[in-house]
């Protein structure tokens, strides 16, 4: 793999670089590099820039409105977004949910939702967790039950991301019959959040945001023409899904530019321990750990390279995303580990009233060390969803190993 750069991607980096000093707004560049709180506007207003632009479907197939770029063209702009403070876009739609129907939906399906999706003017969110439903996802309860042209659901899912905002959720329910082996009754539907029987329910995190909720169906009546594919193939789909969504949770670029961010505060907070002037870049013990993260990192992005490289041939991620979920999900973690290392004491008292609006990145302590215990609780999450890390070890065994 050759990681020098040709004239053409210098020239398409530098495109990038020029497209997002113009069009990226000043006050999400700000928000996203301090790590504070992004509103639902800001995501819409900045997809909607990519769409103009034609950027906004990066993996999707040309056909359907993406953009076409190489394995690299792809590493430089989410590199260069990093960057620049850009934020990382929605996936429930964009990198979740569409492939699934441009890869097994319908042509009247494809042109029903694909181009909303692209334009960013629906916003969807999942339904595959439940309440005893997780990591053993194929023990789920909510059903839906044929009558007519529609099916009847009935059943709650859980941990519903940014649930209280979407349009559509697309879910997996029990259509079989209790005899039958629990992945052969799954089916893939697409529902509208306006159906009447609908509730959505918060849940309250950590850091004091709602940003998951419960999603109750009660008697919800979705049209058949909203199912994806075959009855009883939704955990071919669902399982298809994941490895996208386990795929961008490696989130290499904004690692790194987490990791410069980080040693950039660490310069500047002196060291306690050696004292003599020092801060904490000058102290072995603290520089040793940030080594050891970078190495993680690099060899991290490696994997995603060539991961990105198997996509590009049209393809599927394979049993790789499973390595790529875990070991971003640990990078992040051992980053966020780090900031609250440099915070020291200004992140033990997390009061939420410290801030202004919740979260706005007014600095207490170094730099900004009042986001840290926030990120630092908010982020536990990552090695659980997507399917939790010890299940991607499962699935590296039995797929890879042949355990």
């Amino acid at each position: 793999m050759n990681i020098d750069f040709s004239p053409e991607e210098l020239a398409f980096q530098k495109e990038v670089q020029a497209f997002l000093a113009d069009k990226l707004p000043a006050d999400i560049s700000e928000k996203t590099l301090k790590g504070t709180h992004l509103t639902k506007e800001d995501y819409v207003s900045w997809q909607k820039i990519l769409h103009a632009r034609g950027w906004a479907g990066v993996n999707w197939p040309v056909e359907h409105g993406g953009t076409g770029w190489t394995p690299t063209q792809k590493h430089i702009w989410a590199e260069e977004c990093a960057k620049a403070g850009a934020p990382d876009v929605i996936p429930f739609g964009l990198k979740m949910v569409a492939p699934i129907i441009y890869t097994f939906g319908t042509e009247e399906q494809k042109q029903r939702f694909l181009p909303d999706i692209l334009a960013t003017n629906v916003w969807w969110c999942q339904g595959y967790s439940e309440p005893n439903a997780g990591s053993d996802l194929a023990s789920m309860k909510t059903t839906a039950v044929r009558d007519g042209d529609d099916y009847v659901v009935n059943g709650t899912k859980t941990w519903t991301t940014l649930g209280h905002y979407a349009d559509w959720i697309f879910c997996l329910v029990r259509t079989g019959s209790p005899e039958v082996k629990n992945q052969e009754a799954i089916s893939f539907l697409l529902i509208d959040m306006d159906h009447p029987g609908i509730t959505v329910s918060p849940i309250i995190t950590l850091d004091g945001h709602r940003e998951v909720n419960e999603v109750h169906f009660d008697n919800v009546r979705v049209p058949v023409a909203n199912r994806i594919g075959e009855e009883g193939k939704g955990w071919t789909y669902a399982k298809v899904l994941l490895t996208h969504e386990r795929t961008g949770i490696a989130r290499v670029a904004i690692s790194r530019q987490c990791m410069k961010s980080l040693k950039e505060l660490a310069a500047s907070t002196p060291d306690s321990i050696t004292g003599a002037g020092g801060n904490l870049l000058t102290n072995p013990a603290f520089s040793q750990k940030l080594a050891e993260v970078e190495i993680e990192l690099l060899a991290l992005e490696y994997t995603n390279l060539r991961t990105l490289a198997a996509v590009s041939t049209g393809s599927a991620p394979g049993p790789e995303s499973s390595i790529l979920k875990i070991k971003g999900s640990e990078v992040a973690q051992m980053i966020d580990e780090l900031y609250v290392e440099v915070a020291g004491y200004y992140s033990m008292p997390f009061v939420k009233e410290q801030f202004v609006d919740g979260f706005d990145g007014v600095a207490v302590g170094p730099g900004t060390a009042a986001n840290s215990a926030p990120k630092y609780f908010n982020n536990r999450k990552v090695s659980i969803y997507g399917g939790s890390n010890e299940i991607q070890k499962n699935i590296i065994c039995k797929a890879v190993l042949g355990l």
